[in-house]
């Protein structure tokens, strides 16, 4: 019911993810982050949002992204109808889909890159999501945001969508979590929530809060 995109920055440390579904509170059920772990996105037709943590404190504790999932997903009697897609810090990616997701379900990775879905109307959704997250030249926000809405464009979620979120994690600035929890809309509307984000004064006000590097501030 639900595609997402988790993707890192080499260039400047960031880390961050988007999603977007055809129920309600896409932010809240699916993307995870740690700044010390990576990101994770747990959907599907029963998602776990144990999942989608556990799989982050595995990695914060030195695993790797496919072995964070093969620890998770092995010991749950409900795995079939669950989906989990990881990236951990060194940018390696890995996704686990049950065989109760629906019959267009799966992902795709890359360095740096993860997507999957499950309840598309095609499997090259998956495919468009890497080739836009891969061939944008836009800030990293805004190339997960665009890769939502080439998901969609592409067929996307086949009951169309109800929310979608963006969460972002830079080492020179405060954690970007944008949500839209019920929109008939909601990608444009996470556009404009961005857009808003990006307002002069709310930035000034952003260079004055702590960050990861400069945590005294």
């Amino acid at each position: 019911m639900t595609f997402s995109v988790l993707a890192r920055d080499p260039q400047s440390g960031a880390i961050g993810a988007a999603a977007a579904t055809g129920s309600l509170c896409v932010g809240g059920w699916v993307i995870r982050g740690n700044p010390n772990a990576g990101m994770s996105a747990s959907q599907g037709a029963k998602p776990s949002t144990m999942w989608g943590e556990d799989v982050l404190t595995l990695m914060a504790a030195g695993s790797s992204a496919h072995a964070a999932i093969n620890a998770v997903t092995q010991s749950d009697s409900g795995a079939e109808y669950r989906q989990l897609a990881a990236l951990d810090l060194q940018g390696n990616g890995a996704i686990y889909t049950g065989k109760n997701n629906g019959n267009a379900r799966g992902g795709r990775w890359e360095k740096d890159l993860v997507v999957s879905g499950n309840l598309l109307t095609d499997l090259k959704v998956l495919d468009v999501m890497v080739d836009t997250m891969q061939g944008s030249k836009a800030c990293f926000e805004e190339k997960l945001i665009e890769t939502l809405v080439a998901a969609q464009q592409a067929g996307g979620d086949h009951r169309g969508l109800l929310s979608a979120s963006l969460l972002v994690f830079r080492p020179d600035t405060p954690p970007l979590t944008l949500r839209i929890d019920y929109h008939e809309t909601p990608l444009t509307a996470l556009q404009r929530l961005y857009e808003q984000y990006q307002d002069s004064d709310y930035q000034r006000w952003l260079t004055t809060l702590p960050t990861r590097e400069n945590p005294e501030r």
